[in-house]
């Protein structure tokens, strides 16, 4: 089964994975698997279920992460491209030359705590990681508990929802990088157009209209959509500037780069990159800032 090709060169993923070997060391895909029509191995990608074991699996199998439960109403992100931004990141700190004790603040870290322990799995990162929904960091700070890592992941809630940065950021911290993968739907029925338009790709239009990823509202849609969420993102980072060297976040959307640059030239940001990368089945980017 292959992926992206347009992944990082480190990605683990980049030529795909072996089904049998994801069965043996987590049997719970088995159920999921089945052979297509080209008498090739795969699973249903329309099932969230399915998604979700074959994730959990890629977990155990290649960041030795012995649990990560949480939810199924919660987003299962898709872990090639997560690791992805990962990759970015470290690249980004190295040419920068940043070195030594890295500590990344992880803003909106969901249920999964998908960034922070794949940080820690490839890089041995330090987190600060924020969210504004409760019961998610509940299910956070059980993964961190399970898989021993407490001593490089902390977690930290978002009181207000019509705030990022504020409210969450002490005045004695500091970061060297931030990653954020902000909500890209308007609405609930703006995601839920997207996802039919996904499944209509993956040939089940007819199907009741399930997201394969999950995601609650707080992980899906934000008022404003994703532009909204990154030029309030933009500004707070500007009152934080001396606290973290670098910002960044992920841009779905490719028309939001140009407003973005110039929002952060206004803003006195000193050095601005845009870094394309592959995230599954479509192209997105890295959007990365400094006051520096």
């Amino acid at each position: 089964m292959k992926t992206n090709k347009s992944f990082h060169p480190k990605n683990k993923h980049k030529s795909g994975y072996d089904l049998e070997i994801l069965c043996q060391v987590y049997p719970d895909v088995l159920p999921y698997v089945f052979e297509n029509k080209y008498q090739t191995k795969t699973i249903d990608f329309a099932n969230p279920k399915a998604v979700k074991a074959l994730n959990t699996a890629l977990l155990v199998k290649d960041y030795n992460i012995k649990f990560w439960e949480f939810p199924d109403t919660n987003l299962c992100p898709p872990i090639p491209g997560r690791v992805d931004y990962i990759h970015h990141v470290a690249d980004l700190l190295k040419s920068s030359k940043i070195t030594g004790d890295i500590h990344v603040l992880d803003i909106g870290t969901g249920a999964s705590c998908i960034y922070p322990i794949l940080g820690q799995a490839e890089y041995n990162w330090n987190f600060v990681a924020t969210d504004i929904d409760e019961d998610s960091l509940k299910y956070a700070q059980k993964i961190i508990d399970k898989n021993g890592l407490n001593d490089l992941i902390s977690l930290r809630i978002q009181k207000d929802a019509s705030q990022i940065l504020k409210g969450v950021l002490n005045k004695d911290d500091t970061f060297s990088i931030s990653m954020c993968n902000p909500p890209f739907f308007k609405s609930e029925a703006d995601a839920l157009e997207a996802t039919t338009r996904k499944l209509k790709g993956l040939n089940r239009d007819g199907d009741k209209v399930i997201r394969n990823f999950s995601g609650s509202k707080n992980e899906l849609w934000y008022k404003g959509g994703e532009k909204a969420f990154i030029h309030n993102y933009l500004y707070e980072s500007s009152l934080f500037k001396k606290q973290c060297i670098w910002f960044t976040t992920l841009v779905s959307k490719k028309e939001l780069v140009k407003g973005i640059q110039t929002s952060l030239k206004k803003l006195g940001a000193k050095r601005v990159t845009v870094i394309n990368m592959g995230q599954g089945n479509k192209v997105s980017r890295v959007v990365a800032w400094s006051f520096y």
